[in-house]
């Protein structure tokens, strides 16, 4: 429970990745050890796989061409244990409790603890380890029922793979894999495991992740040259890299923290960057640990030298900075973060990362794709169109034979194309396929007739015309012309207009020896037509754009549609442009010229993915706190650069592993509902930190105050304790308060001078009250120190628990906005158990002494006098808070 702020945003991270760190080790120890064991067994120590024969290759994995059997399974995993670089064995119970006393103000009472023990001072130190052990047993609880939780929200999230088992292929989940299994990869697909090619087919692998290379490299079953690393070998794949197009068999060959990938990885945990929200909370962390650091310093030295012992003066200041820090903050975090986790998947969204829950708050720019967002992506052929704009059967046949032979990145389209009609095309065989890529933004087929290869081309009607130098019109071939490239863009255009999704076809023949094909083929071809789609929009799109705009956010859609599909489909759904900019635009901007352009654009059309990231970099620097929602391979760069990355549950694996969030229906209403949870977890975190950087802290620093002008301690240490633990628990519920609907409507932001503010205008007053208080007990009740103890406790536990009530909303007066019911009875509970306490046997060991009815009277009117004070202070500090806000967002307009 001690954590000073500091800690549990920053230090405690770090020391949690040192504990993961050397965690890591021992598994790579044990890693090492087996592999030792195993390559002793099989004489394959070292081996280089990619340049090993299939045969070799079998015996030294102990494997087969049909995969492995169930028994060898077993065996193998035994040996070699989960496919899993981030797995940590959870460490037991009792274990996580004791590590929550690993913390230095905990360790100097317990230090202080043991001395009064030394000294005679039983009863004290007995209290002081009760109090301990209570505040840390609240603390682990609550922390460990919301990581139990979220650990249950992420079995819901389990990567697949394709494995050949017992002759059989079968869906495994990625972790089960063990070496010596046979996988197959289709385009779209992670690689599992490292992994040696058997077969392949127009197979491209992405190694951005592991090599820094940004471009697809084909991979195939060749054996590969011995003398290139590992990372260069044209048949060997690696875990973490995706696959870009085509299809293949591998075998497995190292698994988990072995592979290339857990090498570098070994030293990492599975934790996103560090969300806008914890950069603000850092900042705040600083902020008050200097600040209860120099004034609990200053305490102990003033009563150390001048009124007291060392070890009262030690204790009176320690308990002090228990105290005065929000030390149930990283729990609140953390109950804040898995209720909205839970209320999420209950929703229909699963948080793959709790900690960018934050973020969604924060949100106020989401860009997404059109298809399967906006549209149902129920994509049918409506058209098949030649040159002149008549239905033609050729395109129809050219495009049917394109689509039904291509391997590679399927596309709704290419379905869409095949199941229009049933069309004969046995006499056409396949020889060769030029993939699709996002640059070409086209995929080629070569195939053969009788004594006839053809090869035809299907993909963006722009860059299809840049390959073509013929048309075919009426059936004849002629040149292409400047006059006939404006006809065939106006048909283009008109197709676009009516909202219709829009592919261009084009062919030519080629050498009857030819057998592959690559890029440099795609030249001299001859324009055949168009395919047009329509992919109607959803009937909730139009719902859902209002409630983006109703919560600011505004939506900006990146796609790779032309313009005027895309302005089509939004006026349907009534999203308003604001204007419009192309791929080619962007091309030719540099980042401070985008910075200033993507303010007033809607749609960002025939954008690549580079691009994507370019525009939503840009927005970022313009303070935005942007998400990005995407189910394709193109997506994934964009959904792991947003501040919130967005997939669903249909997408491609490597868009689902990118993403914080997956969507289990592509439905942006969800997505609405998330960022209200988002909101929600923001605005009850920040309660507590307002309630920490007011009467809380007030009371402490009037404590600390008033122990330097009276001759004895305005509490004693066990009675600060207490009171802090009493505190703790009437606040440990805010996680359940509700959160106004006026307060969820707008993003929101960490605000530090918000906070700042907040210090000085609300901290003074409880310390008024504090003084007040104090006055009346010394020259109106005459108290000695025991009363004076006695009817502080009381008086400050009822001011800081009751001015929740307050604090929790901005509506004015406080009691139109219903707090949560286990708030309510939490705050009464303890609020009870002050004012009975000193009645109590309990009561006398603290110190506590019987109080008169009229002490209660004026705790009465002192407490309503507070609560009455902070509301009347509470409407003018949000009034003259928001024209403040207003100014600055104004000026910032204006620049």
């Amino acid at each position: 429970m001690f954590h000073i702020i500091s800690k549990g945003t920053y230090i405690y991270v770090i020391y949690y990745r040192m504990i993961v760190h050397s965690i890591n080790e021992r598994i790579d120890t044990m890693w090492s050890r087996k592999n030792r064991t195993s390559k002793e067994n099989d004489g394959s120590a070292d081996k280089p796989f990619h340049t090993l024969t299939t045969e070799n290759l079998f015996s030294v994995l102990d494997s087969s061409a049909q995969g492995l059997s169930s028994e060898k399974v077993k065996t193998h995993q035994e040996l070699f244990g989960l496919n899993d670089i981030s797995h940590i064995r959870k460490r037991p119970v009792i274990i996580q409790f004791l590590e929550h006393f690993k913390n230095l103000l905990v360790i100097i009472l317990l230090i202080a603890a043991s001395i009064s023990i030394f000294v005679g001072e039983i009863t004290s130190a007995a209290i002081i380890f009760l109090i301990i052990v209570a505040s840390v047993t609240l603390d682990f609880f609550q922390e460990y029922k919301a990581e139990n939780a979220a650990n249950l929200l992420k079995q819901k999230i389990i990567t697949r793979a394709s494995v050949f088992r017992d002759g059989n292929q079968q869906e495994i989940s990625i972790i089960e894999l063990v070496p010596g299994d046979r996988i197959s990869l289709v385009a779209g697909d992670i690689v599992p495991a490292d992994a040696r090619v058997l077969s392949a087919k127009d197979f491209y692998v992405n190694q951005s992740a592991l090599t820094g290379e940004p471009y697809p490299i084909e991979k195939n079953a060749n054996l590969a040259d011995p003398t290139k690393p590992l990372t260069e070998a044209n048949n060997y794949i690696f875990l973490g890299t995706s696959v870009v197009s085509g299809t293949a068999t591998a075998i497995i060959t190292k698994t988990g923290p072995t592979t290339e990938f857990g090498k570098i990885a070994k030293t990492l945990v599975e934790r996103p960057p560090e969300t806008e929200f914890e950069r603000g909370l850092k900042q705040f962390s600083y902020l008050m640990s200097k600040f209860v650091f120099f004034l609990v310093i200053f305490v102990f030295f003033v009563n150390a030298l001048f009124k007291h012992g060392i070890l009262e003066s030690l204790l009176f200041s320690v308990a002090l900075a228990v105290g005065m820090t929000p030390e149930l903050l990283p729990m609140i975090l953390s109950l804040n973060l898995s209720k909205g986790s839970i209320a999420m998947s209950n929703k229909g969204a699963i948080v793959k990362h709790p900690e960018s829950i934050q973020n969604f708050g924060s949100m106020d720019v989401l860009c997404t794709d059109k298809t399967g967002t906006l549209t149902e992506n129920k994509i049918a052929l409506v058209k098949h169109l030649d040159t002149e704009g008549n239905d033609s059967d050729k395109v129809l046949l050219f495009s049917y034979i394109n689509s039904y032979f291509d391997t590679g990145l399927k596309s709704p389209l290419d379905d869409a194309i095949v199941n229009f009609k049933n069309i004969e095309i046995n006499e056409y065989r396949k020889i060769d396929e030029i993939p699709f890529d996002f640059i070409r933004k086209r995929v080629s087929i070569a195939v053969s007739r009788g004594s006839e290869r053809i090869l035809i081309s299907k993909g963006a009607p722009e860059e299809i015309l840049r390959i073509c130098s013929s048309v075919e019109r009426e059936g004849i071939v002629v040149p292409l012309t400047n006059d006939i490239i404006e006809l065939i863009n106006n048909l283009y255009q008109a197709q676009s207009a009516d909202g219709f999704r829009t592919l261009a076809v084009c062919n030519r023949f080629v050498s009857s020896e030819k057998t592959q094909f690559s890029v440099s083929d795609e030249q001299n071809m001859i324009f055949v037509g168009f395919v047009t789609f329509i992919d109607p929009p959803k009937e909730s799109a139009r719902e859902s754009v209002q409630l983006l705009a109703q919560s600011g956010i505004e939506l900006k859609i990146l796609t790779g549609d032309n313009e005027l599909v895309t302005r089509k489909t939004c006026e349907l759904i009534g999203q308003e442009i604001k204007g419009v900019l192309t791929g080619n635009e962007i091309e030719n901007m540099d980042g401070e010229t985008l910075s200033r352009v993507v303010e007033d654009v809607t749609i960002f059309s025939r954008m690549t993915p580079v691009q994507k990231n370019r525009i939503m970099n840009a927005l970022r620097r313009n303070g935005h706190v942007v998400g990005f929602m995407g189910d394709g391979i193109n997506d994934a760069p964009s959904i792991r650069e947003a501040d919130v990355g967005i997939s669903v549950e249909n997408a491609v694996d490597i868009a689902k592993e990118s993403a914080d969030i997956i969507l289990l229906k592509n439905d942006l209403r969800i997505l609405h509902d998330g960022v209200l949870e988002g909101r929600k977890t923001f605005g009850n975190t920040m309660k507590y930190i307002l309630m920490g950087t007011s009467s809380n802290f007030g009371n402490m620093f009037s404590v600390a105050g008033a122990s330097l002008f009276l001759p004895f301690l305005p509490m004693l240490p066990i009675q600060i304790l207490l009171n802090n633990l009493l505190y703790d628990v009437s606040e440990s519920t805010i996680p359940t308060d509700s959160v106004d609907s006026s307060y969820i409507s707008t993003p929101k932001k960490w605000d530090i001078e918000f906070i700042r503010k907040f210090i000085f205008v609300f901290g003074p007053i409880s310390s008024v009250f504090d003084f007040i208080t104090f006055f009346i007990l010394l020259f109106i009740f005459k108290a000695d120190a025991s009363f004076f103890q006695t009817a502080w406790f009381i008086e400050s536990i009822c001011t800081q628990t009751l001015v929740i009530f307050v604090i929790r909303t901005r509506i004015v007066p406080f009691y139109k906005s219903k707090p949560s019911n286990l708030l309510v009875a939490s705050t009464l509970l303890i609020i009870v158990i002050a004012c009975i306490l000193p009645f109590t046997v309990i009561g006398s060991i603290f110190g506590f002494v019987h109080l008169p009815i009229s002490f209660y009277t004026v705790l009465a009117g002192l407490v309503i006098g507070y609560v009455v004070l902070v509301e009347f202070v509470k409407r003018r500090f949000y009034q003259k808070y928001s024209s403040f806000i207003e100014r600055k967002t104004a000026k910032r307009s204006i620049a």
